[in-house]
């Protein structure tokens, strides 16, 4: 059966409109991965410095009973103002209108070692908020500071890098599968799908995945499982937008630059 989204078939979806101006952004070639282990095999991920960075989405609602309740996939990536995520535009379009919507780093079993954090201000790029192009599914939002601290400063952040050419590296996708309480991830190198999307052949990547970081060896998210099918219409093959122009611009949006 088709998949249609690596959302939860619970989530709404709401159109949000946020324009952005579009400009270049100048190319990088990050370095060569040089990750240990076999590529294409997907494994729990333990609690580690670089795993703290991922975390779970979920309603704020479900914030003090978060077993089994988280609906997608966010990371912290490295901004001013140190208080940034990025994820899958589906995955917050609209979710959470409601109730709002919390992000809990490394999330594990039920537990919030770094905290719940509510997500504040949401950015989403035009192409998405005009017609939901799958070649725009990517977003930030800013959350809101915990007892004086900001998010970056508890959990360290990767760098948003648009322009990296795709397959130039390896890359680790780490996500939430909404079946389970524990992250996991998989290294491979992704592959070109057309010009604006990019696939990787990771197994085991189901429904709550959507928004999961590839970050290459040089500690840049390169990529945001979602895109073409919101991520796939099987488990076995994820895909991302070619972070590129559009994407550019959206992070220097939500961080004002």
């Amino acid at each position: 059966m088709k998949r249609t989204s690596r959302i939860s078939v619970t989530s709404r979806r709401v159109a949000l409109c946020v324009v952005v101006v579009l400009a270049a952004t100048s190319a990088s070639v990050a370095a060569a991965d040089e990750a240990a282990g076999p590529f294409g095999v997907t494994a729990v991920v333990g609690s580690t410095a670089e795993s703290a960075r991922v975390g779970a989405l979920f309603g704020a609602d479900k914030a003090g009973s978060l077993s089994g309740n988280h609906f997608c996939t966010a990371s912290v990536v490295h901004s001013p103002q140190r208080d940034l995520v990025v994820t899958a535009a589906h995955c917050i379009d609209g979710e959470g209108d409601a109730t709002g919507l919390v992000f809990v780093p490394g999330y594990r079993d039920g537990q919030a070692p770094y905290g719940v954090w509510k997500v504040g201000k949401r950015y989403l790029p035009d192409g998405w908020a005009h017609g939901q192009s799958e070649d725009s599914d990517v977003a930030f939002a800013v959350v809101d500071e915990r007892d004086g601290k900001r998010v970056e400063d508890v959990t360290g952040s990767n760098r948003f890098a648009a322009g990296v050419a795709t397959g130039a590296t390896a890359v680790t996708v780490t996500g939430y599968p909404d079946s389970r309480e524990v992250p996991v991830s998989c290294t491979n190198k992704p592959v070109a799908r057309g010009a604006t999307q990019q696939r990787i052949d990771c197994p085991e990547f189901t429904g709550g995945t959507s928004g999961s970081p590839w970050v290459n060896g040089d500690h840049e998210v390169v990529g945001v499982l979602g895109g073409h099918e919101q991520g796939g219409a099987t488990p076995d093959i994820s895909y991302s937008v070619v972070l590129g122009r559009e994407a550019a611009e959206l992070y220097k949006d939500a961080t004002g630059d």
